[in-house]
């Protein structure tokens, strides 16, 4: 396991920033993934960690040594990282042991079996040494993959989509077993994606990206409830912009009532936040309780069933809508006003365009 560092990485296309001054820092035996939409750079930023294309600016380390500069590249063989692509790609005409101790060669026959066989059982798949990929499910292919970039006990794992080729009920469960096969390795990882559950099931960092940049780059707690801009707020979890009117440094007037707290730090200008100005507060729908005793009515315009809880979408007195998680026991019609309160630990507020 290595810390990966990434300082000012840049990438380009035909004179298009593919990736544009990339810098993050990755522990060593942490988890992190890169998040965003399609088309963000995140794959770019991969496939340069990884050895596969060279870099315009910046540097990149791998535990303290440089494998990526302007100008040159150490080989992507060389650089001790592991990879596991979306679309797994193991050799079809190989067996599940001979995918698995394919990058050993070189090592006696029983050391490759051992070190094949001690995998197999981490990835849970022990029986199924003699079987070829066909025969395996799509998350069994999974794991045979995963077993695989570990072999060689690399530096560095690095994950492309992997889960994006399975259903949802399935990607959600094998996200917590490949965290749990990783952290019992203490091997370092870096995933891609553009699934925030997936990121959030995954990983201990995460950056989300956008147009070739991090927005932000935190744990997954501090990304929802703490989310430095706009557009990270608006991709990671699901919430609502209500009108605000900041009373002093510590307090919010909002429709629903006084917000208390620390605002957060004035990103868009030291005046952000001055007594008086009208901000956008972003209230997530766990910042919204169902109350039948309080007085704070709410009508329920549109209803998702969760299963353990619906997400209502109230339309409030003024016409601002917010969204609120109640649990699916209240079961009530739209059209109908519920009793309403605020539950907000965490004040995150913009200034308006």
């Amino acid at each position: 396991m290595a810390e990966l560092v990434l300082d000012s990485v840049s990438q380009s296309y035909g004179g298009r920033a593919i990736i544009d001054r990339l810098s993050f820092t990755l522990p060593q035996g942490a988890i992190g993934c890169l998040l965003g939409p399609s088309g963000c750079g995140k794959t770019t930023a991969l496939r340069c960690i990884s050895g596969f294309e060279p870099i315009r600016e910046g540097t990149i380390r791998i535990d303290g040594e440089t494998v990526s500069r302007p100008g040159w590249m150490l080989a992507a063989e060389k650089r001790r990282v592991g990879m596991v692509f979306q679309d797994y790609a193991l050799f079809p005409h190989l067996t599940v042991a001979g995918n698995v101790g394919f990058g050993l060669r070189g090592q006696s026959p029983a050391d490759v079996h051992a070190r094949v066989e001690a995998l197999l059982d981490l990835v849970g798949l022990s029986g199924h040494a003699d079987q070829h990929p066909h025969q395996l499910s799509g998350g069994q292919q999974q794991r045979v993959a995963l077993a695989r970039a570990l072999a060689p006990r690399p530096r560095l794992i690095l994950m492309d989509e992997p889960f994006s080729n399975l259903d949802v009920e399935l990607r959600e469960r094998l996200s917590l077993e490949v965290r749990d096969i990783l952290k019992r390795e203490a091997m370092t990882a870096l995933i891609v994606t553009h699934d925030q559950n997936e990121a959030f099931a995954l990983a201990d960092w995460i950056g989300v990206m956008h147009e070739g940049r991090i927005q932000q780059w935190a744990s997954p707690y501090d990304l929802y409830h703490e989310p430095a801009n706009r557009f990270v707020a608006d991709f990671v979890g699901q919430g609502a912009l209500l009108v605000g009117e900041v009373l002093d440094e510590r307090q919010i007037r909002i429709e629903l009532g006084v917000l208390n707290g620390r605002l957060p730090a004035a990103h868009d200008g030291d005046d952000a936040y001055a007594c008086g100005r009208q901000v956008d507060v972003l209230l997530r729908p766990d910042d919204i309780v169902h109350d039948d005793d309080s007085p704070l009515q709410a009508e329920v315009e549109n209803k998702a069933f969760r299963g353990a809880e619906f997400l209502y979408t109230l339309r409030l007195p003024s016409g601002q809508r917010a969204l609120s998680l109640v649990p699916s026991h209240h079961n009530h019609a739209i059209g109908e006003k519920i009793g309403i309160k605020l539950a907000v630990d965490h004040v995150v507020a913009f200034r308006r365009p």
